[in-house]
């Protein structure tokens, strides 16, 4: 008997595209255990300097000029796929792929980052491409870059962005709604108390979760400052990620702190800690939106990326899951109204409940497992 092989492409360009096809994988071996999955870098297929310079461009601009990464964002927000831009992104490692994807010789391809899926889509509406492409959109919102009328199948995050899809053009039978798809580790019921207990925490007292391994370590120190030297008590878990500058930088402000701060590094169980959390502070990636909508856990979002996470931002605060703060007097007053009012949080996390359909990975992974099958049919009756 023939095993099931699926290619998954991903990018290194932010962490969400990554995580997102991890998820993929994790769910198809549960469903498929002796399927064989192969998880490739977008990158891997360009030359390493033009990939070099590419990522090395996106950083930067995100880091030090993200209004001009908003303006960007916009301005190529309505791509076409018939545009030169297009056309030209069509060809980028395309012979590469055409000769990988015929030595791997897979059932299904999965793409989880938008740049990929538009040469694999082209390939197929050009017919050289004879295996069916899906396409993960890992956001509340949809780019025209996203777009392109050969991809096989949408697994989207929202009704809202399906919509969006269908006013592009896209046909409604191929879009499916499947949820942003997650590590199933986040679906799974956790025991709270015991959690708090392991960190060292107190019960019953709230307990923010800082997400400080992003942008300006100054910034987020202020954020601790403020959580440490509250009045109302609160208790504070901060995650540094690799930002070895702020975690070290946050270390005299353990031993002064009025309240309790917990500094961690690099972590592998933001599930466990999303758990013991009241609130989590954070940028607004759509998998981590994801990830703290399925633990029922409001978000503060502080100083969103203009683009897809102003949009993520927008969404979760339409939804009343959250808000968003444009700087650190707007963040330091949502702090002090949330510890004075925790009811307001109870009121966010009531929403975060119902947001989502949950199981998202397990809904995507259905979804990917049916068109393979409806492929083979159409291949044994054609």
């Amino acid at each position: 008997m023939k095993h099931l092989r699926i290619l998954v492409f991903s990018a290194a360009f932010g962490n969400g595209h990554f995580r997102a096809a991890e998820a993929v994988i994790e769910e198809i071996r549960i469903k498929e255990p002796s399927a064989i999955v192969t998880h490739i870098d977008f990158g891997d297929f360009l030359s390493k300097r033009f990939n070099s310079v590419i990522k090395k461009l996106y950083f930067e601009l995100i880091k030090h000029s993200p209004k001009l990464w908003g303006k960007l964002y916009k301005q190529t927000s309505k791509l076409s796929p018939k545009s030169k831009i297009q056309r030209f992104l069509n060809l980028l490692g395309r012979s590469d792929f055409l000769k990988y994807i015929q030595e791997f010789d897979p059932d299904l391809i999965v793409c989880t980052y938008p740049t990929v899926s538009s040469i694999l889509a082209q390939l197929r509406l050009e017919h050289i491409l004879q295996v069916p492409v899906v396409t993960v959109i890992t956001d509340y919102t949809v780019h025209g870059h996203w777009i392109h009328p050969g991809v096989d199948g949408y697994m989207v995050a929202c009704e809202e962005v399906k919509e969006m899809l269908v006013t592009a053009g896209i046909l409604e039978q191929r879009i499916h709604v499947t949820g942003i798809p997650i590590s199933p580790k986040f679906e799974k019921k956790k025991d709270r108390e015991e959690i708090i207990s392991a960190l060292g925490l107190k019960p019953g007292l709230p307990t923010f979760l800082v997400m400080g391994s992003y942008g300006n370590w100054e910034s987020t120190r202020k954020i601790c400052t403020t959580l440490a030297d509250s009045g109302p008590p609160v208790q504070s878990i901060i995650v540094c990620g690799n930002n070895k500058k702020l975690y070290h930088s946050l270390q005299d402000l353990v031993a002064s702190a009025l309240n309790p701060l917990i500094i961690l590094g690099y972590v592998d169980n933001m599930e466990e800690l999303m758990s013991a959390a009241d609130l989590i502070i954070t940028k607004s990636g759509g998998l981590t939106v994801t990830e703290a909508l399925t633990m029922d856990l409001p978000l503060v979002i502080y100083k969103p990326i203009p683009g897809q996470e102003e949009e993520n931002a927008n969404f979760v605060q339409r939804i009343g899951a959250g808000q968003a703060a444009g700087s650190d007097k707007e963040l330091e007053g949502l702090l002090k109204c949330f510890i004075s009012h925790p009811e307001e949080l109870e009121k966010m996390r009531e929403k975060a409940r119902s947001a989502l359909m949950g199981h998202s990975a397990e809904q995507t992974v259905n979804q990917m497992l049916q068109l393979v099958a409806n492929s083979s049919k159409t291949q044994r009756t054609g």
